[in-house]
């Protein structure tokens, strides 16, 4: 029985490191758009603003927000009030929303003066974490309380009128819409799934069901593009994955870092952009046409 055990519990090691071997073979589909360092392991919530510049937070130190305009060449844009902490940026009729994870805000700024316009504030989030915006102004925030594997979904009126959509899920955290608006998805870092859900005219969610669920790894931030198309990255798992509305794996895009935690895409869908936590990097791919 001993020999048996220790047979088996070899085969395992032997298969693990073959799996890790080719793993760090694989050739990455991306490279490096911002280099590794230029942001802290708090890099999250990239956005491309209508300048064409790339934004994401935690540029050089935390607390900020930083500007990219080109390959490696990035600055800070704006260091929020003391206190806060950027976790998602979205643009939304020209003005930056910013989800402010230790303020348990979500900051509205208007990029011509920098100034904050509006705080969208709620003690009762445990973390406004990732967010997404409607085309009539509606925001929806995961609220993942991560201490205790579990999350909420919030929708904050164009008014700041606070809604708890739902309470009790998993650890809530990538949250987009669907291109016509009409489909809301969220994951659940830790339960590893995915949930899409109707939108209703007035705002409310209905009809939930599991998109897509995984065996290992987490999950973070997501994005659409203009088909519908969902990406998904895959933390800890070094990949991105270009899902259908369906819920079928459409691609797997092979990153250089171990860590992505959020994903943009450019306003003409050619190309995309990963944030890396422990690489403090951006990654940058093509996607085809």
């Amino acid at each position: 029985m001993v020999k048996t055990l220790t047979t088996s519990l070899l085969a395992l090691a032997i298969a693990a490191n073959a799996a890790a071997s080719a793993k760090i073979n694989e050739k990455p589909d991306t490279t490096d758009w911002m280099p590794e360092g230029s942001f802290t392991s708090g890099v999250e919530g990239p956005v491309v603003g209508q300048d064409g510049s790339l934004y994401a937070v935690n540029y050089s130190e935390q607390g900020t927000i930083g500007r990219v305009t080109g390959k490696e060449t990035g600055e800070v844009w704006l260091k929020l009030p003391e206190g806060s902490i950027g976790n998602s940026l979205r643009f939304h009729q020209g003005f930056l929303y910013v989800a402010d994870y230790t303020g348990h805000n979500v900051l509205k700024i208007d990029p011509a003066t920098k100034e904050i316009q509006h705080r969208f504030h709620n003690p009762q989030m445990h973390q406004p974490n990732d967010i997404s915006i409607a085309s009539n102004g509606t925001i929806y925030a995961s609220d993942p309380d991560w201490a205790n594997n579990s999350g909420q979904l919030w929708r904050i009126s164009p008014d700041g009128e606070f809604t708890l959509l739902e309470k009790d899920m998993g650890t809530t955290n990538g949250i987009e819409l669907s291109p016509d608006g009409k489909k809301l998805y969220l994951n659940e870092s830790v339960q590893r799934r995915v949930w899409v859900y109707d939108v209703l005219e007035n705002g409310d969610i209905a009809n939930k069901q599991l998109l897509i669920a995984f065996d290992d790894f987490g999950l973070d931030g997501m994005q659409t593009d203009k088909l519908g198309n969902l990406y998904i990255t895959r933390y800890g798992a070094g990949t991105l994955l270009k899902v259908s509305p369906a819920g079928g794996i459409l691609a797997t895009i092979r990153l250089k870092g171990q860590h992505p935690t959020n994903i943009a895409l450019s306003a003409d869908g050619s190309t995309g952009y990963v944030t890396m936590q422990k690489r403090g990097a951006i990654e940058h791919f093509s996607i085809p046409r």
